[in-house]
């Protein structure tokens, strides 16, 4: 470890500050806790999810669900005009953090958001703002690091237990932020789902959460991260998505739910559809036949994208999306029981055939676009459940 990387002891103050931290580009030297810093006391964490999202997954939305989760992130983007602030994508939720300067900016997010969501796609979300102070209050601590999967992203990965309390508390209806009026909607320029399902290669595709046992110690919960991350990189698993990137298709399933994000203001649900069929159209054709136009480049794009995808995670626990063999999906599950069994850990794991990919794409000539990855038939939602029941 550098002396330029944040220590033990190392706290941020602004949102600049963040952006500044040394980005590790080695998902496996995320389990070092010195590698995070602490976030101050007056920030905030913004938490999201949607109510029910069982009953959505086995009414086939979980696109939608993914969406809304998404939103909440290009929302609070859009407004900060800016990619570079703690944020996790957690399937059928979102969660970030701002420093309290930027409370109200996050709050007014959240409001129109969860307004957006009950409009447009027909399902509730509760959101929340919980102090950082009132985390710490409670003996948890907020932790960051940033991890960069490419040169041109990095995603924040949490620790320190503080995040899991915040949500915990939000589901308890405490720290609410209302839902902005009916017609409310967030900017959510740059949110689109025009890529069809991706077919698992390997035959699972794997929605993995473990999270620290109520009698397992911090270096116990590390090991068993190691272990999993050992088996995550083998030859018999890999990202879920081809290294050529995902195939366009025409039309897509998710132009509906991408024209209803572009709308704007009063402008009409129709002329919002016509504007992304247009869009979506050209840029099927474009990814076809690979022609560049102007400064973008398909290929390049292709590449881009699948470096960005953001397919593991450290939110206060390890999630991950693997395409892999049944039997390491059986070696896996094997490991998860056995850490449960010894209190380690805490787990779920939910085996589909399929991934969905939901992309935050400001500008397609730059390479700052993120693309979060999901299973396809329930992926973290449905993992959280098997977690509960485990618990």
């Amino acid at each position: 470890m550098t002396s330029a990387e944040p220590t033990a002891t190392s706290e941020l103050r602004r949102l600049d500050a963040y952006a500044a931290l040394p980005a590790v580009d080695s998902f496996a030297r995320l389990t070092d806790a010195a590698l995070y810093a602490a976030l101050p006391d007056d920030w905030v964490l913004g938490l999201a999810d949607i109510v029910q999202s069982t009953e959505a997954i086995a009414q086939g939305r979980y696109k939608a669900v993914n969406t809304a989760g998404a939103a909440v992130i290009a929302a609070v983007a859009n407004r900060l005009g800016t990619q570079q602030f703690p944020f996790v994508f957690g399937g059928d939720g979102a969660g970030f953090a701002l420093p309290g300067e930027h409370e109200g900016l996050a709050r007014h997010a959240l409001a129109s958001v969860a307004a957006w969501i009950l409009d447009d796609l027909d399902l509730a979300m509760r959101v929340a703002l919980v102090p950082v102070a009132a985390v710490r209050a409670a003996g948890h601590d907020v932790r960051v690091a940033r991890y960069a999967p490419s040169s041109h992203v990095s995603y924040a990965m949490f620790t320190g237990g503080g995040l899991r309390f915040a949500e915990a508390e939000m589901k308890r209806g405490a720290y609410a932020v209302a839902p902005g009026p009916p017609g409310a909607r967030p900017d959510l320029t740059g949110l689109s789902c025009r890529f069809a399902e991706i077919r698992a290669a390997r035959g699972v595709i794997l929605s993995v959460i473990a999270v620290p046992g109520p009698s397992g110690s911090a270096s116990a919960f590390a090991a068993l991260s190691q272990a999993l991350l050992k088996l995550a990189e083998s030859s018999e698993a890999g990202r879920p998505i081809p290294e050529e990137g995902p195939e366009p298709v025409w039309p897509s399933a998710g132009l509906e739910l991408e024209a209803r994000a572009a709308r704007t203001g009063t402008g009409s649900l129709a002329a919002a559809r016509t504007r992304v069929v247009l869009r979506a159209l050209a840029s099927f054709l474009i990814f076809k036949t690979g022609w560049r136009v102007g400064r973008f480049d398909p290929a390049r794009y292709r590449r881009q994208l699948v470096e960005n995808t953001d397919f593991r995670k450290f939110d206060d626990g390890l999630r991950m999306t693997l395409d892999c063999t049944p039997a390491l999906a059986d070696r896996i599950e094997a490991l998860l029981d056995a850490a449960e069994a010894k209190g380690v850990a805490c787990a779920g794991a939910h085996r589909q055939t399929s991934a969905l990919m939901t992309c935050f794409v400001p500008s397609p000539v730059q390479g700052d676009h993120i693309h979060f990855i999901d299973g396809a038939m329930g992926g973290y939602a449905a993992a959280a459940q098997a977690l509960k029941r485990h618990a």
